[in-house]
């Protein structure tokens, strides 16, 4: 039985940072239905255990199979390195799930190995190793630098981008002096890309800085259009934004993405836990 093209996209991330994966998958699909879901009440997971991870990440999953979408969309780091190996075990079968490290570090492998490429992201991402060891896997001659940058995701949910607190905090890592000589940087969390000109012009502009949410969103639309689940035109259905707790940050953030002001509703899934 052919699946239904119309049926939408879930995106889900801890918090404002699926936003940036959210964006770019309107801009290269602009016909698409999104349902995203930011769980905010349990912000930052790179701060979380492997096991909290995947029980939010497992409670979401299933929410927006029920919501009958299309593929999910796993738009964090922390959750795709923690989560996606078992997410997919246990319901590939029913939805094509896409995580945000693998599309980047083909992409790294394609265009850029085995250049010095720094790696940046949650405690819970590096922790992982899941950038290092996939890359080795494929190219054992690769310098890869990996280095926890725990303060940027609060620092971002709480407003701080593009002023001197952001720009110190910015500094103070990636002064770190493997990471200055790096030829790439993975950005290897999705909320980062909010201060993705910040980080650039720290290395004055002269490292390739690999914005995850750019090639997930072209890794997305390739996947759809193999099974021939490209929407064709939009039907006047809304997007709709999910959140597990609500934050004016949250509506904040999505004018820096969406002309419109988004369809924000509050639903905690945990409620019956």
């Amino acid at each position: 039985m052919k699946m239904d093209a119309n049926r939408p996209i879930g995106v889900f991330d801890s918090g404002v940072g699926g936003l940036t994966v959210a964006h770019a998958l309107k801009q290269v699909m602009p016909e698409e239905r999104m349902i995203y879901f930011g769980d905010t009440a349990h912000l930052p997971y790179g701060e979380k255990s492997p096991e909290a991870i995947l029980h939010y990440a497992d409670k979401i999953t299933r929410f927006l199979m029920d919501q009958d979408c299309k593929t999910v969309v796993i738009a964090c780091n922390s959750a795709s390195s923690v989560a996606y190996g078992p997410l997919r075990d246990w319901y590939g079968t029913e939805v094509d799930i896409v995580n945000v490290i693998d599309p980047v570090v083909e992409y790294y492998l394609e265009h850029l190995a085995p250049a010095k490429v720094g790696v940046i992201g949650t405690k819970a991402t590096i922790r992982s190793g899941a950038y290092e060891k996939k890359i080795k896997e494929k190219s054992p001659e690769a310098g890869v630098i990996s280095r926890a940058t725990p303060l940027l995701v609060p620092m971002i949910e709480e407003g701080f981008i593009f002023d001197n607190i952001s720009n110190a905090i910015i500094r103070a890592y990636l002064s770190d002096e493997p990471l200055r000589s790096v030829e790439a940087l993975i950005l290897g969390c999705t909320h980062y890309p909010i201060i993705k000109n910040q980080i650039s012009k720290f290395y004055d502009f002269s490292v390739e800085i690999l914005d995850s949410a750019a090639i997930v969103a072209r890794t997305v639309k390739d996947l759809l259009g193999e099974k021939d689940l490209l929407r064709r035109s939009g039907d006047g259905q809304k997007d709709v934004f999910y959140v597990s707790d609500y934050t004016p940050y949250f509506e904040k953030i999505s004018g820096m993405f969406f002309e419109e002001k988004i369809n924000l509703k509050k639903l905690d899934l945990w409620k019956d836990e």
